[in-house]
């Protein structure tokens, strides 16, 4: 019994949902998961807070960052600007609960994506609307300070709405960052200061993908000598080698998201790479599905098995549950999240039945339960 129970909590875990909110979302929900045996059980409401579209956990999980994609933060434009905003919450690791610590200006309207570097000592942020990224320190009790750096694209873009990044992360060594530029067909690369918490332009300071590939999100290999980028527009995953040294980017293949045959309209969404970097996962939006990969071991390169339906409409996020036993995903157009098992040996996701209900769901995230 007693090792029942100390089993049970070693894999016992709070799924946190970030959500657009509105008529029947309030903000940020929550299930307890067992990864053992992929059981979800609700926990409710957990936090009220708008449009909470994406979620970032710290390192020691303690505490949860959200990035509020809205543009109207505080009703005031900051310099004639929009600006969306970031909120900081306290992780109840008992009940799932959060508790609000404080939000900031993200300096830059529609805030889509919110990340932390690898010691949790900043949080770091792209503003979809704005054109920008930002940095921000995380105070010794979890509350966020006011940027330590933002960095805005002003010049020319392939796409009239703008430069609209829509993702950045930190390298595992801490050293440099990588943004993904929708509007402006690149991956922008930045020297990463941690003492300082800057960004600088890095030497290249940027990988180019073709006109019009629309890079969304990305995910780097386990071993870090690969990164997976997604095509938004155009279906498809540019695999770059990467070269840690110096922090940049070298093309080395191309696939399709997509089965061969499929005529629709299609966009994607969400990218990951398998905790043992066997496989690689990516969501399409359209054909709603995800899209199961082989990655060969010596090269890198994925190679497209099949796509399995999602259950639902347009999934825009899932994640790979601790263990890499078990893969969520979030379908925000039929307000559901499925749940697939996953199989280690061929990558194959199969459902296990579990739907859970979830308004306009955007975004998954596992804290550990104490």
């Amino acid at each position: 019994m007693g090792q029942a129970r100390k089993n049970g909590s070693r894999n016992s875990y709070i799924i946190y949902v970030g959500t657009y909110t509105g008529p029947n979302s309030k903000g940020i929900y929550a299930y307890r998961f067992d990864a053992s045996t992929g059981q979800a059980t609700p926990v409710g409401l957990v936090a009220e807070t708008v449009n909470p579209s994406f979620l970032a956990i710290e390192p020691s999980q303690r505490f949860l960052y959200a990035a509020n994609e809205i543009s109207d933060y505080q009703g005031q434009k900051e310099g004639g600007k929009k600006s969306g905003a970031i909120s900081a919450f306290a992780i109840d690791r008992k009940s799932g609960r959060l508790t609000l610590l404080n939000r900031v200006s993200s300096h830059g309207g529609g805030p889509c994506y919110v990340s932390l570097d690898q010691t949790g000592k900043y949080v770091l942020a792209a503003n979809y609307e704005g054109g920008s990224v930002a940095v921000f320190p995380v105070l010794k009790d979890g509350r966020l300070g006011e940027a330590s750096a933002v960095m805005e694209h002003t010049g020319p873009t392939f796409d009239p709405l703008g430069a609209e990044p829509h993702q950045i992360d930190l390298s595992s060594d801490n050293r440099f960052a990588i943004a993904s530029y929708l509007g402006l067909d690149k991956l922008l690369l930045y020297r990463f200061d941690p003492a300082k918490g800057t960004l600088a332009a890095n030497d290249p300071p940027f990988a180019q993908l073709h006109p019009g590939a629309r890079p969304r999100h990305f995910d780097f290999h386990p071993n870090y000598k690969f990164l997976y980028v997604l095509e938004e527009a155009a279906s498809k995953v540019d695999g770059f080698s990467y070269d840690a040294a110096n922090g940049t980017l070298h093309p080395m293949a191309t696939v399709s998201t997509l089965p061969e045959g499929f005529k629709g309209d299609n966009t994607t969404a969400e990218i990951k790479v398998h905790p043992d970097g066997k496989f690689l996962y990516s969501s399409n939006r359209g054909h709603d599905s995800i899209a199961v990969f082989e990655i060969d071991a010596a090269t890198g390169v994925p190679r497209f098995l099949h796509a399995v339906p999602t259950g639902g409409k347009k999934p825009r996020n899932f994640e790979i549950a601790p263990g890499g036993s078990y893969l969520v995903a979030a379908n925000q157009n039929s307000n559901n999240i499925v749940i697939f098992k996953i199989d280690p040996q061929t990558g194959h996701l199969t459902p296990t039945g579990q739907v859970l209900e979830v308004p306009s769901p955007a975004c998954i995230k596992f804290a550990k339960i104490r």
